[in-house]
């Protein structure tokens, strides 16, 4: 059976997204930190890379400026934090866009990626897609990562819709999406975590709309 090489890659767990205008609606923060630390316990207990990405808009940016206690890590994460762990500091969406993420990743034989942390429709979403194309493998852990609310010219969607909309567009094709309950089961057991595809999500979601 085939063992995943692992690593786990905590995007963007900053204080921004736990208060204000980008503060995560769904699940709310309260419920999805736990599940983040819990991830990153189980990943230190099973020896698997550790990487750290901190979300940057330059000096004096509104959001996510250096210097700010708004772009610091969340006090949870930083107490766990170690010298063992890869940092990374970005300026896009995606964690590979303009950093040396994947060579450093491929430098540890790491052939799968799971993500936790925020946003589900961003940074998550971009690094997930972008991850096809470089070859590595995606896990999104469902309940340690979140959403907000958006609304623009092309419509309004609650982060509620958001979140479980964009988890189910990704498990169908682009990642493998699970609880971190699943996803510490699948590490210990050295298995890779269960996900869908484009075919099956097809089938079955014809199936769900055509149900009376």
């Amino acid at each position: 059976m085939y063992a995943p090489r692992r690593a786990l890659v905590l995007v963007d767990i900053q204080q921004q997204y736990f208060d204000g205008l980008l503060e995560i609606q769904y699940p709310p923060h309260e419920q999805s930190l736990p599940r983040i630390t819990a991830a990153i316990d189980a990943a230190t207990a099973a020896g698997i890379p550790i990487v750290v990405v901190q979300h940057t808009a330059g000096e004096g940016a509104p959001v996510f400026a250096p210097g700010t206690p708004e772009y610091e890590l969340h006090p949870e994460v930083e107490s766990r934090r170690a010298g063992t762990w890869k940092s990374v500091v970005k300026h896009y969406g995606s964690v590979y866009a303009d950093t040396d993420l994947t060579q450093w990743l491929r430098d540890q034989n790491v052939d799968t990626v799971t993500l936790v942390g925020y946003m589900t429709n961003n940074c998550i979403l971009g690094s997930a897609v972008e991850a096809e194309g470089l070859g590595f493998t995606t896990e999104v852990l469902s309940d340690a990562t979140g959403a907000i609310n958006i609304a623009n010219d092309a419509g309004f969607a609650d982060a509620r819709t958001v979140h479980t909309t964009l988890l189910a567009l990704l498990n169908s094709n682009w990642a493998s999406v699970g609880t971190a309950e699943a996803w510490t089961a699948a590490l210990t057991a050295g298995q890779a975590l269960p996900g869908s595809d484009l075919g099956t999500s097809a089938v079955t979601g014809t199936a769900r709309a055509n149900q009376p």
